[in-house]
């Protein structure tokens, strides 16, 4: 039998939860490859998630603690679907998925895991990509891990918004 490693999976299966909202004390940290934030702008930014569903799992979020679409300001909108944009450019580039999941979860009942602070999720899907370990024993396997997804993905976004500038 084959062992399957992912020990950065351990903190989400305890259940440790943040102690803030981790797209507001990330970002001040101003250390983001650690914090895996990929690209920012002056209204939003592209992180990866720290326990994603699948390799490339990317996060959009306004830089102001906000909690609903409807809470934002016109630029933040704007800044918002352009980041979005970016980030399927760039996931289509370094992963060529079949599809992607991009969607907002606006509330607990949603599925919003961190509810006061919006974020659109988009994830690469492929044909096939659910195998009997994720139906049988509820466990994805990731080949890639965040260092190397996040190494795929920095000069993708350095590239795509140095040339769209």
């Amino acid at each position: 039998m084959e062992t399957l490693w992912a020990p950065w999976r351990m903190e989400y299966i305890l259940g440790k939860k943040e102690p803030e909202c981790i797209f507001c004390s990330y970002p001040k940290k101003n250390n983001d490859r650690e914090c895996l934030i990929l690209y920012r702008s002056s209204h939003n930014f592209v992180m990866m998630n720290k326990y994603p569903y699948n390799n490339g799992h990317l996060m959009v979020a306004p830089c102001r603690h906000v909690a609903t679409l409807a809470a934002t300001t016109e630029d933040e909108r704007l800044d918002l679907m352009r980041l979005t944009r970016l980030a399927e450019i760039a996931l289509t580039e370094a992963y060529s998925p079949h599809g992607i999941n991009v969607g907002i979860n606006l509330g607990r009942s949603a599925g919003a895991g961190i509810v006061d602070h919006l974020h659109i999720h988009l994830v690469p899907r492929w044909n096939g990509d659910t195998s009997f370990i994720s139906v049988v024993g509820g466990t994805r396997v990731l080949p890639e891990d965040l260092e190397s997804t996040a190494n795929r993905l920095r000069p993708i976004f350095e590239r795509l918004t140095r040339d769209n500038a």
